[in-house]
């Protein structure tokens, strides 16, 4: 095939020096001369270390620039990495989730970021204290808590197993050492600044994940000696190509389970998340918060399509190159498909280092965030940090600060030994049982008048989580064949909305 692809200089002088790999040494060195970018960044901004900065960045941040940063935090190492690695098994159908989180922003941004505003929270669930009582606000904080940590553990988790496989083994660290590795330096960039910090690193990592996976795109096409469209009217593509899943109802991607639990995985991981919820009440006001909101989701849905097209692309390639899947503790891993492409495939050093500036940009402008507002909601949720007197405040805040880094190295650690499956089909999956009780909790407090007798609060969401996680564990073959899959969101908060109808105060 004749290659019509036009080459640049640029692109033939970075392809003339080709290694096998990237060597440990030189992806060290990436590292860290990329965490001193962050370090600057970090001193510049965090010279003010108070709470109100380090919590909500002294309601200054300008709506573009949290919008721009929220796609980072947003898609983070799980989607750089998992996302191209399901296409091998589910096609492009991620693309109708997908398309369900755009539904699930505009809901965000015309309910909830109104409530947030008007109530003037920094901890989002301390509305629940003001519409129901103390119970109800600390059950809300305990289900965020709960599945950011594990949210977080995910993301942090595949960045981790990457750096472990091509870096780590080599120099004969353990995975233990290198996940404390890696939460150290999180720790160290965002313990001053903490909000304001984030806003401006998820900025730069935004940056460096779209150029990393447009310049692989690039890079790997040139090899191919193919274009985009040469690529997408090839018999190779159409094995990946499928996005629209219209018969099979039973199935797990079948359009309408995946579009509406899109719709409300959007609407509990960010609009009753206080990890992206704090970045929008960072904002001047709520117009330019829902302005970010707006923009940030068409944005994503883009982005995220160029991410599949990316998994089509590499499994295509490997294909063609009878590059295996590549394996961690005997078992292939699709995850790391991407990363052995880029690393170990001979398409040069360059392509080894956007591919590593992109895995940590995308990994930590998720992980550092989630380590500030895990902080935030724990200082203020459990602690009532602002009833403290306030030569204490600070202190409390950084030693709660280091307290979550600790938490989170052990949640990693431990699933490397339990966790089988694509990421992000876990963490989507265990979304379905952790956000649902703060579905129906804010549900029943927008949508009724009604008071409820806020002391049975968190045993209603613990009976709903435990129907709920039942279900998910029953086999198809016992519901006819019927696949349960993001659905267990929506049908979780309306069990915990149901729970709540049982206990409503009819004295008021």
């Amino acid at each position: 095939m004749k290659n019509i692809v036009l080459r640049s200089r640029f692109f033939v002088i970075l392809n003339q020096t080709k290694t096998r790999s990237m060597t440990p040494s030189s992806i060290l060195l990436t590292l860290l001369g990329y965490f001193t970018i962050l370090m600057l960044i970090s001193w510049r901004t965090g010279r003010d270390d108070s709470n109100t900065v380090f919590f909500i960045g002294g309601k200054n941040s300008r709506w573009y620039v949290v919008a721009f940063g929220m796609i980072g935090a947003s898609l983070s190492g799980v989607t750089f990495i998992s996302v191209p690695g399901w296409v091998g098994g589910a096609q492009m159908t991620y693309f109708q989730v997908v398309l369900g989180y755009m539904v699930g922003y505009l809901i965000v941004a015309a309910v909830l970021l109104p409530l947030y505003y008007r109530h003037n929270v920094t901890s989002i669930y301390q509305y629940l204290e003001t519409r129901f009582g103390w119970v109800s606000y600390k059950t809300g904080a305990f289900y965020f808590f709960v599945s950011r940590v594990l949210g977080a553990a995910f993301r942090l988790f595949l960045v981790a197993m990457v750096l472990q496989q091509f870096v780590f083994n080599a120099l004969g660290v353990s995975f233990e050492w290198t996940v404390i590795l890696s939460i150290f330096l999180i720790w160290v960039y965002t313990f001053r600044g903490g909000i304001k910090t984030i806003v401006w690193t998820d900025t730069l990592q935004t940056t460096f994940m779209i150029a990393a996976v447009v310049l692989a795109i690039i890079f790997i096409l040139n090899q191919m000696n193919l274009s985009v469209a040469q690529l997408m009217n090839s018999e190779a593509f159409d094995r990946y190509d499928q996005i629209f899943v219209f018969d099979h109802w039973q199935k797990k991607t079948y359009f309408w389970k995946s579009f509406i639990g899109g719709a409300f995985i959007t609407i509990c991981m960010t609009g009753l998340d206080q990890d992206m919820m704090q970045k929008n009440l960072s904002c001047r006001n709520l117009r330019e918060a829902q302005k970010n909101m707006i923009s940030f989701s068409v944005v994503l849905t883009a982005v995220t399509f160029v991410f599949l097209f990316l998994g089509a692309l590499i499994f295509i390639y490997s294909e063609a190159n009878q590059i295996g899947i590549p394996l961690m503790d005997g078992d292939p891993k699709t995850d790391l498909l991407f990363p052995e492409i880029a690393l170990n495939s001979g398409l040069g050093p360059a392509l080894g280092i956007v591919f590593f500036l992109g895995l940590i940009a995308a990994a930590y402008s998720s992980a550092d965030s989630a380590l500030t507002a895990l902080t935030t909601s724990f200082c203020i949720d459990f602690l009532a940090l602002k009833k403290q007197p306030e030569t204490r405040q600070k202190t409390t805040r950084k030693k709660v600060h280091v307290g979550m880094s600790l938490l989170l190295i052990v949640v990693i650690i431990a699933y490397k030994y339990i966790l089988s499956s694509n990421v992000i089909d876990s963490l989507l999956t265990v979304a379905g049982y952790t956000y649902g009780p703060l579905l129906g909790l804010f549900a029943f407090g927008i949508f009724t008048n009604y008071r409820i007798k806020d002391r049975y609060v968190f045993w209603v969401s613990l009976g709903s989580v435990a129907v709920i996680t039942a279900l998910g564990q029953i086999d198809p073959v016992y519901l006819g064949g019927y696949q349960l899959g993001y659905e267990l969101l929506p049908l979780n908060g309306l069990l915990t909305f149901i729970g709540l109808w049982f206990i409503r105060d009819k004295s008021h």
